[in-house]
């Protein structure tokens, strides 16, 4: 008995050890890369009371309860169909405890203040979604809109892409027929020197029939976006595919739930000791395995291209990213100027010009400026956009108005400049 208490304690003070040097680690490293949102479709409004409260309530719900092993759960909260709320968090089947329960938290946090006073949302991140609506969506197949991302390296041929394409669809037929846990992760011998991985997964609400019609939908879109890319991810609401070079998953699909089955087993006291003194090991070891897959993923991800910004498939086109513009200029997290606009409201209107309107935001440090948003139909693109930003940062005169940074996050191309009453504000702006 006390070899055992030792022998825990041992593994609790290893356990200890290991989150403090995961917490040593860079701290964006832990943060879930976001991948989208889809708060367009739905229009700002006055929510009742009764709705947000209800709203509030299953949000912290569903936050809380993703500290389960389960890794999904849906709800319904209100009693009258006015003002239910029906929301469902589903974190990637790799993913469970509390690092699904970080992943749901910073996606509650952030559905808020993407998606303010909106009766229905949704926003998705590399482990895990959340989706709340004020109608039932539970057993829904949503296929659009689709977001994709592609790496920036070439197959080596054609029969590598038919080789993909094959063992991708053997992970959706092991994930909806063979295994019926609607995702599944698994790699294959390109070669004698290189593996292939993949990942397919469906919100766990689908059936096995809707979670294979979603999954080869956007198996299909792929070869309108990526099918040339060494790497490529494709999802939406119900669903998601991925394949790279690169073991990007924490585990196999037999370590993901054959762990926990074992300790649920009841067994003689000798054999549970070992049990879970065999599980405190593991689930230290793979908390550190896990701090150090998250420090290695943002920067293998940055280095091969395998990054955000997200582009919808509906409205694919080559666009410059901001780490692509060469000029010195910052640039500013579109989440930092929703928030300074209050997500480009109409108190916040300057006024209208040639490509679009602007806005005045005020920055968490009170420091005030004016946002330049390019209208979607102003018949400005790309280049002229770059061609822009690149004049104005060269100009940077001390009479005219300076330019602070830009945004091309999300298909938005937005220009931050100093706020200022006078009249070159006007000409630089609404010119």
């Amino acid at each position: 008995m006390d070899g055992t208490i030792f022998t825990m304690a041992s593994t609790y003070s290893f356990f200890i050890l290991l989150l403090l040097s995961f917490k040593s680690l860079d701290t964006k490293a832990q943060s879930p890369n976001y991948m989208g949102d889809d708060c367009h479709n739905t229009t700002q409004k006055s929510l009742s009371s009764a709705y947000q409260t209800n709203l509030n309530s299953i949000l912290s719900w569903l936050s809380t309860d993703a500290a389960t092993s389960k890794g999904y759960n849906h709800s319904i909260f209100g009693n009258n169909a006015s003002d239910a709320v029906y929301g469902l968090y589903d974190c990637r089947g790799d993913i469970v405890g509390y690092f699904c329960q970080f992943c749901v938290s910073t996606a509650v946090r952030e559905l808020l203040q993407r998606c303010p006073n909106r009766a229905s949302g949704f926003i998705w991140y590399d482990f895990c979604m959340l989706k709340y609506s004020n109608e039932n969506f539970f057993g829904n197949v949503t296929v659009y809109p689709t977001w994709h991302v592609a790496g920036t390296k070439e197959v080596s041929s054609a029969k590598e892409i038919q080789k993909g394409q094959d063992f991708m669809r053997s992970l959706i037929r092991k994930a909806t027929v063979e295994t019926n846990q609607l995702f599944y992760m698994d790699g294959f011998n390109l070669s004698y020197t290189q593996k292939r991985y993949g990942l397919v997964q469906c919100s766990r609400d689908l059936t096995n029939q809707g979670c294979r019609q979603c999954l080869e939908t956007m198996l299909a879109q792929i070869s309108k976006c990526c099918e040339q890319k060494l790497g490529w991810f494709a999802g939406s609401a119900s669903c998601l595919i991925k394949y790279d070079e690169y073991r990007f998953y924490l585990f196999h699909n037999e370590s993901s739930s054959g762990a926990i089955r074992q300790i649920a087993k009841p067994g003689r006291d000798k054999r549970s000791k070992i049990l879970i003194i065999s599980f405190s090991v593991v689930g230290s070891i793979t908390l550190l395995c896990f701090s150090i897959y998250c420090f290695w993923f943002r920067k293998r991800t940055k280095k091969d291209g395998l990054t955000p910004p997200i582009i919808r498939l509906s409205s694919y086109q080559n666009v410059q990213t901001e780490e692509t513009l060469n000029t010195d200029l910052p640039t500013m997290p579109l989440i930092t100027i929703l928030q300074s606009t209050d997500n480009f409201s109409e108190a916040s209107k300057l006024g209208e010009g040639g490509f679009g309107p602007v806005y005045k935001g005020i920055l968490p440090n009170g420091r005030q400026i004016a946002v330049k948003r390019l209208s979607q139909t102003s018949g400005q693109g790309s280049e002229e956009f770059k061609n822009e930003v690149m004049f104005i940062a060269k100009l940077q005169h001390r009479n005219l108005v300076r330019l602070l940074a830009c945004c091309l996050e999300e298909n938005e191309k937005i220009l931050v400049y100093e706020y200022l009453s006078n009249s070159s504000l006007d000409f630089h702006l609404f010119g």
